[in-house]
């Protein structure tokens, strides 16, 4: 009975998950489903204006899934390789203008 149970738990995910997808204007807790975020962090983040939201009438908040998705990767992370390339063009572009 209890894997039933867990089969359904994750079909009623999977379906919450797909209908998130197709949405474009999300409620805090599709976000929070989009996002794997608690609520409570979603919350602190659009007191501080850390992610883009929008409040209509300035009550419930909503979250435009594209500006999400834009939030999401403006926060890439570079690896070392990236990091290294960066410092060798900075050193080049530096010693070239040394030079001239």
């Amino acid at each position: 009975m209890e894997f039933i149970q867990n089969e359904i738990k994750e079909i009623k995910d999977l379906l919450l998950a797909l209908n998130i997808q197709q949405k474009e204007i999300l409620t805090v807790e599709d976000a929070t489903v989009y996002l794997q975020l608690s609520k409570s962090c979603l919350f602190k983040m659009t007191s501080k204006k850390e992610i883009p939201f929008y409040k209509p009438g300035g009550k419930k908040i909503y979250f435009k899934k594209s500006e999400l998705d834009e939030w999401i990767f403006n926060g890439k992370v570079l690896s070392n390789d990236e990091l290294d390339t960066d410092v060798e063009d900075y050193l080049s572009r530096t010693s070239k203008n040394l030079a001239s």
